[in-house]
């Protein structure tokens, strides 16, 4: 059997599904959860702190989809996903995201924290593999501030800002910002070793090895300059 605390909450979420918080009165979730008024305040002391106690309880809910995003090879690509499934969870709830991602009041959703934890722990995959171009700390503040923003621009303006063209198009720029992109790592991978080869041997303490300059001089060669036959993969026999 339910406890009043417990026929409270999942009265506020029911309506949460179709009503914003604002709208909802105290004296209609008592009537849900066929209790007395006073239990409210028994239970949350307020209003605020039982709707803040329901936004706890939605962060467990989007925590737990978080949490069976996959994690493949490419940790830049799981940021996208995330960021998606993020959007998805959004749209999917509007009143209770606003209410999780809105708090008003001085009591606000501790859950708010391992929320940003999971990211950094996505943003850290991206740093271990050289595809961070910030800390992990700010990389996870603007991928997270910027898929708020897209989401309750959204909810709020759906005819203006409700495309799923407009959350992409932020998605890239902001996650191509803090992780830069796959050419540019190439093009700085061959400076760091075209480097650290040139250092060695001004110091005196290497060789270069020649197969390895040719290679790194036909890297950065324009395409137009290299032989044909280098690009088919060598002469004919």
């Amino acid at each position: 059997m339910s406890t009043a605390r417990e026929r409270i909450l999942e009265a506020t979420a029911e309506m949460l599904a179709t009503k914003d918080a604002l709208a909802i009165s105290t004296r209609a979730i008592c009537d849900r959860a066929k209790v007395g008024m006073p239990e409210i305040y028994r239970q949350f002391g307020d209003k605020a702190g039982l709707l803040t106690a329901v936004a706890d309880i939605g962060f467990e809910r989007f925590l737990a989809n978080k949490r069976r995003n996959p994690a493949t090879d490419d940790p830049v690509a799981d940021l996208r996903t995330a960021w998606d499934s993020h959007v998805a969870f959004a749209l999917r709830n509007p009143h209770l995201y606003r209410l999780m991602f809105t708090p008003t009041g001085e009591s606000k959703p501790q859950a708010i924290k391992e929320a940003q934890a999971l990211l950094h722990a996505a943003v850290e995959r991206c740093r271990e593999v050289g595809r961070l171009r910030t800390t992990p700390e700010l990389a996870g503040q603007s991928i997270l501030s910027a898929n708020v923003g897209v989401c309750l621009m959204a909810l709020s303006f759906p005819e203006l800002f409700g495309g799923l063209d407009i959350s992409q198009s932020v998605r890239d720029a902001v996650i191509g910002k803090v992780t830069g992109d796959v050419g540019e790592d190439a093009r700085i991978g061959t400076a760091a070793v075209l480097a650290q080869a040139l250092v060695a041997t001004l110091a005196g303490t290497g060789s270069v090895d020649p197969a390895a300059v040719d290679r790194l001089a036909r890297a950065l060669r324009p395409a137009a300059e290299v032989p044909a036959e280098v690009l088919e993969g060598g002469p004919e026999s």
